[in-house]
């Protein structure tokens, strides 16, 4: 499930500032209305779909008022995607200045997977990272914003099915967090905030979930 986690470090903002920001698997355009979706439309993963066009002007019309956005799964041009860079066409139809794509995993030209930024404001540095596991394929996507104690980190992830290497993936996330004072952490976590790994990253990295209570995310079911 795709989470956000911000920094509890924080001064007082000037009055009416406020900073959108949107967190999404899209699942490479596909959408699934309950599980057992998942095994009766899996040639949705591999083959192209003039539904995923649809499902993707949707979501360009959600981010039409976001700031930032963190997008995962994103396909960089294969064949589920009729060979369309889901990143670029989000951008554009979005009307996002600007957008990194990290491209994480690759099955031929049959799907690609990509962590995507999409961003009103230029950061002044991008940084894309592996993530440790045994089976690769899940990166971190860094985005830094200003310069000096002031900047705003903001990074992307997606983290592993597996309990163990989720643990050592948070572990790499707070070291890759730790010298910036303000943090945005968004991604598909595939976890709770209950979990044992998420909840030791939060103690030790200083972050906190926003509101008063974890809300479910898509798919919610």
């Amino acid at each position: 499930m795709a989470r956000t986690a911000v920094s509890d470090k924080k001064e007082a903002r000037p009055h009416g500032a406020r900073l959108r920001l949107f967190c999404f698997n899209i699942h490479a355009g596909n959408a699934q209305q309950n599980f057992g979706e998942y095994l009766t439309r899996s040639w949705r993963h591999v083959l192209p779909d003039p539904g995923k066009h649809k499902n993707l002007s949707e979501l360009a019309r959600l981010l039409a008022d976001v700031d930032i956005a963190a997008l995962q799964e994103v396909d960089g041009g294969s064949l589920r995607s009729g060979f369309m860079n889901q990143a670029a066409y989000l951008a554009d139809v979005a009307a996002f200045p600007y957008w990194w794509q990290q491209r994480n995993r690759r099955i031929g030209r049959i799907a690609e997977s990509s962590n995507c930024l999409l961003s009103r404001a230029s950061p002044t540095q991008v940084e894309e990272h592996a993530l440790p596991g045994r089976i690769k394929g899940r990166g971190a996507l860094l985005a830094v914003y200003g310069d000096g104690r002031e900047s705003l980190a903001v990074v992307i992830s997606h983290l592993s099915l597996g309990a163990q290497a989720r643990a050592t993936q948070f572990d790499f996330l707070r070291e890759l967090l730790d010298p910036y004072r303000h943090v945005v952490l968004m991604g598909d976590f595939n976890c709770q905030p209950s979990n044992p790994s998420f909840r030791r990253f939060m103690e030790r990295s200083g972050l906190r979930v926003p509101g008063p209570q974890a809300l479910a995310t898509y798919p919610a079911w």
